[in-house]
Order: structure tokens, then C-alpha cells, then sequence
């Protein structure tokens, strides 16, 4: 009887074990983000966090010293050699103030920051040696990232400690961002003036920002010319080129020297509950920008910088469109975006195409736009497939909801404003003219705004099948839609403090259903020589409509709603 309890016992132990094993192998093929995947309107691979080797290594072994002085270039350099000869790991960041060099990773590792643990980039331009790599989209040279890694696979930046870049030390400063005493203390450190109100860090910085493109330079040949503008080379502070499985989780990433974080031609790539700070002065410092990457996801996490917050890229003008790699299948979840120049951002530089992209339960509180779209001709691509739900927004300066394919240039509007003298020239569409198309956006509501929204297509390629449902926006004017065809608006309510609640011109196939508005004289605008098929339903006075001299007679249609 003895012998038979204890084989049944051994039996009870084999069945648990394989049962086990079982729920192992079932936990490896689960992931935490499941949930995300729930009516997703497009096919995208669920993706889990990348695993590592049950390695660990402390920075402290390799001679690493947190005192916030000593520089600990080469103890991460060492610390990452042995970890991957080893298969990859764990490197450990204790509390403290790890000042450095650049590091560079290399495949499976996880750079895992401890409570109270602080890596701060040294800003001795010296240290960061000049790279062949992509900036604003464009084929070129920067200086070395403060993190990078290339064609690597399995890495991942996590914990609950800081990364700072020192940024301040490599970027412009524009008088009109900061106060004076601000202003004045930054300025007298050195450096040179573009003019009264701009500083630059240095002349050679100065001398590079009169010949570039934005901001890469062009026509370098040599060595000797990259060196003679390296204050200039602001790089991106966390650059991953054409790596796969990503995961940055927990971590502060602050203060970058250009854009803050910059995942590049990589796949699968996870963003948890970080924290992306740069001031609010801080030039061209992005927060994200997903670029020309295919399966995404960004989930609880916070942007409060200096220009774009999230945003979707694919290379700039021919550059981007021979690289012919699109951003696509990203989910982007109960995200925050304070101060910046757009929350959600789509281009400029989107000439490989953007496809398959979710973006919900999200909040921007204070950004210059909410949902921003841009492009401008020459960049090609095409933008489509956007979905969008679930956003609340406050203290937008200009609109929740913004296209414009003017981006960098002016607009006829602008050249009217301007006194310019206006020749209409329609260019043919070709190659270079960017295509919006099939977005949907529902369920938005915004609280203080300048204008309800802002649509400005190409006459010649009107941005189209735009979808807007329940949207209210309290703003201090109405809605403007330009250029645009097959725009459908349902369940809108603007409440604009002056003007029309929507004005519409040269718009083609415009469905405008149960808008309401507290506007008491003209409701709607219409107007533009080139707009056909307005449809507007519901209960509108004559006096409500002001009508364009030059809208075709048969542009509108009014159906009265009981």
C-alpha cells in the first residue's frame, strides 16, 4: 500500500512538472498586451516582451563609479562586451550619477536602471564621434547617438531610473521660448547670435545652419568639412536602427540633444510606462518618432517636450522614398502628451508611406495641435488607414484636429495674407505629391481651442475619405476644410466664440450630419469655385448659410431633418 501511495505521488509529481512545462511554454507564447488586440481594425502580430539570459552583471564590476564626475565610457563599453560573450543578460545600474560617453549595445541585453539611478551623457562633443546615419528623414551624418545599435536583436532599456542627455549643451535657443533672465544666463556662457533673438552654441554651428536643408547639412564632401561642423550634428539621444524586438519600460528619457527617442527601419518595438521630458524651449526635441518601423506599440506613457510628442515617420522626399519602408501595424494606448508642438503627429517627413495605425484613450493637455497631419509637395508617400478614438484634449493653442499640406511652405491662404501676389499654378500629380486617405477618427472631445479644426489639402491630390464622428470642441473660431473630398462629419458639436461654426471651400462630396452649435447668425461658410456635392443635413434658416459668389450654383444640397 506504501509502494502504491508513493508511486501514485511520483505519478502526481510527473503530471504537475509536464503540466508545467506546459503552462511555461503557453506563458512564452502569451504577452501582456493582449487587450490592445481587442477590435483592432487592422491584422498585426501580437507582440510580447523581448527575454534575455538569466545573466546579470553590475556597471560597479567593471569599474563603474556613480559619483556624477568620473567618466564611465569604457566601464560600459566592457560591461556590455562580457555580457555578450556570455549570450547577453542583465547590465545592472545601481543608484547614482553614471556620467559617460556614448554606449552601444549590442543584442540580447537589458540595460536595466535601478531606483534612483541616473546615466548622464557627457557633453564633451569630442566623445561622439561623427556617424553615417538618417536625420529629419534624410540619408546623412550626425554624431554618435548617446544610445545606439544597429541590425541587433533582443534589447531593451528598463527599470525605473533616468537617462538625461545634456541636451542644452548642443541645442539653439530662441529668445521667445524662455525669460529674459533665462535668456541671459544661457547666452552669456558663450557662443554666437544668428540674430537678436536666436543664440547659437557656437561659429561653427552658425556657419552649418546657413547651408543646410532644415537641419542637415548639404553639399559636404570630405572628412574635414563633417569635422568643421560637428557642433551642429545634433544627434538623436536614443538611436535603434534596423533592430528587432525593442523594449524600453519604466525609464525617465530626458533632455536629448535633438529628437529623444529614435526607433529606425526596426520591428517589434514596445514603449511601457516611460517618461519623455525635454523643456518646452528645447529645438526639434521630439519626443518619439517612430520611423519606416512595422509593429509597434506605445502604451502608458507620458510626453511633455519641445516639439512633436508622438510621432509616425518614413523618410523625407527622395531619400524616403527609395528607402520604400513604411511605418505600419502600431497601437498607441493611454498615452499623455503635455507640452509639445502636436500629440499625435503624422509627417512631415512620411515618404514611405504610414499604414495600420490605432490611437486611443490618449490625452494632450496643452499641446500647440492635438492630431496633427503634414506634408507638403515633393515628399510623395502615401498616409492611410489611421484610426483614431477615445481622445480628450484642453488648452490646444491652435486645433485638435489639423491637416495641412503646406508644411514649411506657404499656402495660397498664407500668400493672401501675406500681400504675395498670387499665380495658382495646379502641378500635376506625380510620384512626389503625398496622398491622405481612409482615416477615422471618433469619439473626441476638446475643452479650449483657437480653431475647431484645420483641413488644407492639394487642389490637385485633395486629402479624402476623412471620417470624423462624435467630436465636440469649444473654440474661439469655427471649423475651416480646404482642398479635401469625400470628408464625412457626423455628431459634430463646435461651439466657436465668433465666426461660422464650419466654413467650407473648394471641397468636393461633403457629408455634413447633426451638427450642432450654439452660433446664432451664419452657421456654415461655402464657398470655392472647385466644390461640388456638399450635402448638409438638418434644420438650417436661410440666413444661417452665407453663400460664396463664386460656389457653383448646384455645389449644395440642403436635406431638412425633422
Amino acid at each position: 500500500m506504501k509502494k502504491k501511495i508513493i508511486y501514485l505521488f511520483q505519478n502526481c509529481l510527473m503530471i504537475l512538472a509536464i503540466a508545467g512545462c506546459i503552462s511555461c511554454n503557453e506563458g512564452d507564447k502569451s504577452s501582456d498586451y493582449n487587450y490592445l488586440y481587442k477590435d483592432l481594425p487592422f491584422d498585426m502580430p501580437v507582440l510580447s516582451q523581448p527575454t534575455f539570459p538569466d545573466n546579470e552583471v553590475s556597471i560597479i564590476d567593471f569599474g563603474g563609479i556613480g559619483d556624477g564626475t568620473t567618466l564611465n565610457t569604457e566601464a560600459f563599453a566592457d560591461a556590455m562586451e562580457t555580457l555578450s560573450q556570455k549570450g547577453g543578460g542583465r547590465l545592472r545600474v545601481p543608484a547614482g550619477v553614471w556620467f559617460t560617453g556614448p554606449i552601444v549595445f549590442k543584442s540580447n541585453i537589458n540595460l536595466h536602471l535601478e531606483d534612483r539611478a541616473i546615466i548622464l551623457f557627457s557633453p564633451d562633443k569630442d566623445l561622439y564621434p561623427i556617424v553615417e546615419t538618417s536625420f529629419e528623414g534624410l540619408d546623412t551624418r550626425r554624431c554618435q547617438s548617446p544610445i545606439s545599435g544597429r541590425n541587433l536583436e533582443n534589447v531593451a532599456i528598463t527599470g525605473s531610473g533616468a537617462i538625461d542627455g545634456n541636451g542644452h549643451y548642443w541645442r539653439p535657443l530662441k529668445k521667445g521660448k524662455v525669460s529674459e533672465s533665462f535668456w541671459k544666463r544661457a547666452t552669456s556662457s558663450g557662443g554666437v547670435f544668428k540674430r537678436d533673438d536666436y543664440w547659437m552654441p557656437s561659429a561653427a554651428y552658425l556657419h552649418a545652419d546657413t547651408t543646410s536643408d532644415m537641419n542637415v547639412p548639404r553639399n559636404l564632401q570630405t572628412s574635414e568639412e563633417w569635422q568643421s561642423v560637428r557642433d551642429f550634428l545634433r544627434p538623436v539621444m536614443v538611436s535603434f536602427i534596423e533592430c528587432r524586438n525593442v523594449f524600453l519600460q519604466g525609464v525617465i528619457f530626458q533632455n536629448s540633444p535633438a529628437w529623444n527617442i529614435h526607433p529606425l527601419m526596426c520591428e517589434n518595438v514596445i514603449l511601457d510606462g516611460v517618461q519623455v521630458r525635454n523643456p518646452s524651449y528645447a529645438q526639434n526635441g521630439d519626443g518619439l518618432d517612430l520611423e519606416s518601423c512595422k509593429n509597434a506599440i506605445i502604451v502608458n506613457s507620458t510626453f511633455d517636450v519641445g516639439d512633436d510628442g508622438i510621432c509616425i515617420k518614413s523618410g523625407k522626399d527622395e531619400d524616403g522614398r527609395k528607402r520604400n519602408r513604411a511605418t505600419e501595424n502600431v497601437i498607441i494606448d493611454n498615452c499623455t502628451v503635455f507640452k509639445g508642438h502636436g500629440g499625435f503627429v503624422v509627417g512631415s517627413e512620411m515618404s514611405g508611406g504610414v499604414k495600420n495605425i490605432l490611437v486611443s484613450n490618449c490625452q494632450f493637455l496643452g499641446t500647440d495641435v492635438g492630431l496633427r497631419f503634414k506634408s507638403r509637395r515633393g515628399r510623395g508617400g502615401v498616409v492611410e488607414n489611421i484610426f483614431i478614438r477615445d481622445i480628450s484634449m484642453f488648452d490646444i493653442a491652435t486645433e485638435p484636429l489639423h491637416f495641412n499640406l503646406y508644411y514649411g511652405g506657404k499656402s495660397v491662404v498664407e500668400s493672401l495674407e501675406d500681400g504675395d501676389e498670387i499665380i495658382e499654378e495646379i502641378p500635376p500629380v506625380d510620384e512626389t505629391t503625398p496622398t491622405f486617405r481612409n482615416i477615422y477618427i471618433t469619439d473626441v472631445t476638446c475643452a479650449s481651442a483657437r480653431k475647431a479644426m484645420y483641413f488644407y489639402g492639394l487642389p490637385e491630390h485633395m486629402i479624402e475619405n476623412i471620417n470624423v464622428e462624435n467630436f465636440v470642441v469649444h473654440s474661439q473660431l469655427g471649423g475651416e476644410i480646404m482642398e479635401s473630398a469625400k470628408i464625412n462629419l457626423k455628431n459634430m458639436a463646435i461651439y466657436p466664440k465668433e465666426g461660422p461654426a464650419l466654413t467650407l471651400r473648394n471641397v468636393q462630396d461633403v457629408q455634413v450630419e447633426q451638427l450642432q452649435t450654439d452660433v446664432r447668425s451664419a452657421i456654415f461658410n461655402l464657398s470655392g469655385r472647385r466644390s461640388t456635392n456638399m450635402v448638409i443635413h438638418g434644420n438650417y434658416q436661410e440666413e444661417q448659410i452665407q453663400i460664396g459668389r463664386d460656389l457653383p450654383s448646384d455645389a449644395v444640397k440642403l436635406n431638412a431633418v425633422n
